[in-house]
């Protein structure tokens, strides 16, 4: 019963470890999920920040920190006399920052540019410098309408007096921003779309939305905007699920100061897709990897729990010897071997008087100390078991009956000269054996029989000695 007991924990215990194993895969492959979601959504945002400082903050940090320059402020207080040294200023910055510089002076009415090149400010040719100089922003980024668009950010400079002396730039070839975006797609397959406060596309990943000429491309225009219904064109469109060219695609926006800028990264969804589904792939593998180890962990568990059950079965519980099916087991493999055996029937003498007289209770322990005696004595080729009751067996491999007979005297002298104590009583055992042999293959039951015979010759002698009888010739 202990080894049911054993078992029936096991398994509950087995149970148990499998419930929790697979609540707790679940909930890491949820989490997986989850934590993908999320890497994927911030794979969105962090290039983007790091286009937005990189690109665009970087260039208005430079244009701050130069503009207070005490060296600029010189020279756009006398432009005129110092167009030499603009010209070198400013064509020393292009090359130290890889960046287009330039200077509108309000006092000469001209606008200096690193290349070189003057350009006369009236309004009819350069209407950006007047129509920034009414607005009341001290910064504004705008795209140059020339034959190379740039990105420009213009910064409004002040004497001590806080007179206004003109306007100090830096600018970017939109062929620059192409680059970085087509890049940045590759990399993470989404495109960018900035817009400024009117809706007009100022830059973006998409080639046929940039500026053409002087014409700028609105989000308005655009196909997937005019799907949308009136009350999503006037609110935020973060976290939009569109159709884009036929694919599901998803929006996020981001506020872009001190630009009043809108940039929209448009995710397609089949990349993010396939990029959680390969997360939750990996975690269904490593789950049914879990429940295939605990499932051959079962197999195993089970597969021991026969082995010791058959071995329970072949072995006798009260004495720990083979039982009767054992023993016919190993005799069947002996005749297989085409071994000889001589086989030993052992039955205790007056054994019936002790269960009478001092209980069952120490006719067990009589049986199991003379069990312990013989295994203890016997060789170790020999193979001994308790056949039933008070009977022992004990099969001799490779041994003739002459040998038998003297081994077995000297178990007989030494159990006779034995005294059990049970506690309560001492008692003094003696046995009966005996002796069959056969060098042929033969059924147990037929050897058995003359063992038996030889047995009860020995009984009929007057116990406590051994008797010998071989098979007759067929």
């Amino acid at each position: 019963m202990n080894i049911f007991r054993t078992l029936h924990k096991s398994i509950l215990i087995l149970f148990a470890v499998v419930l929790v194993s697979i609540v707790t895969l679940v909930h890491i492959s949820v989490s997986k999920i989850v934590a993908e979601q999320s890497r994927t959504q911030q794979q969105s945002y962090s290039p983007a920040l790091q286009l937005i400082v990189e690109q665009l903050m970087q260039p208005l940090h430079i244009s701050q920190t130069l503009a207070k320059a005490k060296e600029l402020n010189d020279l756009m207080r006398n432009p005129l006399n110092n167009e030499d040294q603009i010209f070198a200023t400013l064509k020393r910055l292009n090359q130290e920052f890889s960046l287009n510089f330039f200077i509108a002076s309000e006092i000469s009415r001209i606008q200096y540019n690193s290349e070189g090149k003057k350009i006369e400010l009236t309004e009819d040719k350069v209407d950006w410098y007047f129509r920034y100089k009414a607005q009341p922003e001290n910064a504004m980024a705008d795209i140059g309408q020339w034959q190379n668009p740039q990105f420009y950010i213009d910064l409004k400079i002040y004497d001590d007096e806080g007179n206004f002396l003109g306007v100090f730039g830096v600018g970017k070839s939109l062929d620059a921003f192409t680059d970085i975006f087509n890049e940045y797609k590759k990399t993470y397959g989404y495109d960018f779309i900035f817009v400024d406060q009117n809706k007009d596309i100022t830059l973006t990943s998409d080639p046929e939305l940039l500026v053409k000429g002087v014409t700028f491309k609105n989000l308005t225009d655009l196909p997937w905007f005019k799907a949308l219904k009136p009350e999503q064109q006037q609110t935020s469109l973060n976290n939009l699920l569109l159709q884009i060219n036929g694919q599901e695609a998803l929006i996020a926006e981001l506020n872009i100061q001190p630009f009043d800028w809108t940039l929209y990264i448009i995710t397609p969804l089949q990349s993010r897709k396939t990029e959680i589904s390969r997360g939750f792939i990996i975690s269904i593998v490593i789950l049914l990897a879990v429940i295939f180890g605990l499932f051959l962990l079962i197999y195993n568990l089970l597969y021991y729990f026969k082995k010791d059950m058959q071995k329970i079965r072949q072995i006798d519980i009260l004495t720990e010897l083979a039982n009767r099916n054992n023993i016919a087991l190993k005799f069947e493999e002996l005749m297989y071997e085409k071994e000889s055996v001589s086989l030993v029937l052992i039955d205790l003498d007056n054994f019936k008087p002790i269960n009478e007289t001092h209980g069952r209770k120490a006719g067990d322990i009589v049986l199991r100390q003379v069990a312990q005696m013989l295994l203890s004595n016997i060789r170790d080729t020999d193979i001994i078991g308790r056949w039933c009751g008070k009977e022992f067996i004990v099969l001799m491999p490779d041994t003739g009956p002459h040998e038998a007979a003297e081994l077995c005297q000297t178990l007989c002298k030494k159990l006779a000269a034995t005294t059990v104590t049970t506690g309560t009583a001492s008692i003094q055992i003696t046995a009966s054996f005996g002796i069959s042999f056969t060098a042929t293959p033969r059924n147990l039951s037929e050897v058995l029989s003359v063992a038996d015979d030889a047995l009860f010759s020995a009984k009929r002698d007057g116990r406590n000695m051994v008797r010998v009888q071989l098979i007759e010739s067929d």
